[in-house]
């Protein structure tokens, strides 16, 4: 299967990451290439060439701009991807989400305004969750939309 079918960006992702570990607090612009993962806390806007995640415990005030951004912790700002957004179930972000497409789990609060930058038929992914994560309510069958709003299958 090619990387544009994968669901979850970070099936496609290969190498480390930098990673701002919890209990770390940075302060101004970030920028760079790669995949960063965030479990701390920022204040302040970054321009990554790569895929930025967001962990749980992670905290992020500012606008995030990467390639790829997936987030399952805490935004107050603007999220900017030049490709996809996944927000998971644990998600809460005020503000605005923007990208080629959006990918939304069951759960996520979402206090703003939803765009995608081009216009897409639906698309289908393959859950590649376990059997033992969905017994445990993990989220499955969303399909990212053109409307940028995922939509569960029956």
């Amino acid at each position: 299967m090619d990387d544009a079918h994968k669901r979850r960006i970070r099936d496609a992702n290969a190498g480390p990451a930098t990673l701002i570990s919890e209990g770390c607090r940075i302060k101004g612009i970030v920028t760079g290439r790669g995949n960063f993962m965030i479990s701390g806390e920022v204040e302040g806007d970054c321009d990554i060439e790569g895929t930025v995640t967001l962990a749980k415990s992670g905290f992020w005030r500012g606008t995030i701009k990467a390639d790829s951004i997936i987030v399952a912790g805490t935004v107050e700002g603007e999220i900017d991807a030049s490709g996809r957004v996944e927000i998971s179930d644990t998600a809460r972000i005020s503000g605005t989400v923007c990208g080629d497409s959006i990918a939304v789990a069951e759960g996520a609060i979402v206090e703003g305004v939803m765009r995608t930058k081009r216009p897409e038929k639906a698309t289908e992914f393959v859950e590649k969750r376990g059997a033992k994560e969905q017994e445990q309510g993990s989220n499955q069958g969303f399909r990212p939309t053109g409307e940028g709003i995922g939509k569960k299958s029956g």
